[in-house]
């Protein structure tokens, strides 16, 4: 897996998910908001499943142009 997640894609899944869980805990939004877990764990790996087939890449090391 070569990593697909760049430094500012990775603190907006960290923040982005970190409140869907805080949320999905305190009752405000439902049990959806534990989805945020999927967040933090491509923030954790560096990699993104979603991005092959769409080609996108936000890592700077990644891109070879």
């Amino acid at each position: 897996m070569k990593a697909n997640i760049g430094s500012i894609d990775r603190s907006i899944r960290i923040i982005a998910g970190l409140a869907l869980i805080t949320l999905a805990a305190t009752g405000i939004i439902g049990p959806w908001g534990y989805l945020g877990v999927v967040a933090l764990l491509t923030a954790a790996v560096r990699f993104c499943p979603a991005y092959l087939p769409l080609g996108i890449n936000t890592c700077s090391a990644g891109k070879k142009e």
